[in-house]
């Protein structure tokens, strides 16, 4: 459908209209016309509105909901427009916070609470990059995966199944193929080891050999 906006200089209060919060508020629009995507956002022609009132109240909206915090990078991303002098007029009457982690001003909700687990939640994005960008990543496993290798090739029937299923729970959803597809097994193999192990079904017999293993005192002491 077509959108009408119209520069809002012949505005007046109190009329039904919502007003842009890009182009520093110049344009208008009907109260009904507005088709807000998910976010709260829409756009007629690069003018944008929100659901939630002006520039301030929106990024005071976009900040407070985010599960991370928000640098102002990031809001400009999600609003397209430049939010800076917005969110430092919010930090200044205390409507949102301001943290700096590592090398970035992140801006967090202000109620204790909230911006703790925003703070939480930003660390471990963090610490999941630098994993992720990390040239030793490969490497590293790399080296695992022929170490595994290596120490499965030392055990028994049983103790290879029982092992293949505890690095499947290490590894967690999607273990078992992931490890069956490392040690060249078949995935239901790592499934019955997992189970066995965690599920008190191992069998003891067998596992050593009779009289094997280190002699008891008492032996140790006959002369």
């Amino acid at each position: 459908m077509p959108c009408n906006i119209s520069y809002s200089r012949t505005v007046e209060p109190g009329l039904g209209y919502r007003t842009s919060y890009s182009h520093r508020g110049k344009y208008y629009t009907l109260a009904e016309t507005p088709q807000f995507d998910k976010d709260g956002l829409w756009s007629c022609r690069s003018v944008w509105f929100s659901a939630y009132g002006n520039l301030i109240q929106t990024a005071e909206e976009f900040v407070g909901q985010s599960s991370a915090g928000l640098t102002a990078s990031e809001l400009q991303a999600l609003l397209h427009v430049d939010a800076k002098q917005a969110l430092l007029h919010l930090v200044r009457e205390k409507r949102i916070s301001r943290e700096k982690l590592g090398t970035s001003y992140v801006y967090m909700a202000y109620q204790k609470c909230r911006r703790k687990n925003q703070q939480l939640r930003r660390l471990d994005l963090q610490g999941e990059l630098a994993v992720a960008t990390s040239p030793l990543r490969e490497t590293l496993s790399q080296e695992l995966n022929a170490a595994i290798v290596l120490f499965y090739s030392l055990l028994d029937e049983q103790q290879r199944r029982l092992y293949a299923g505890l690095e499947s729970f290490k590894l967690g959803h999607g273990g078992d193929r992931k490890i069956a597809k490392c040690l060249g097994l078949d995935v239901h193999t790592v499934a019955r080891g997992r189970r066995e192990l965690f599920g008190g079904q191992v069998e003891w017999e067998g596992v050593r050999s009779r009289g094997a293993g280190r002699p008891a005192v008492e032996k140790k002491r006959q002369r």
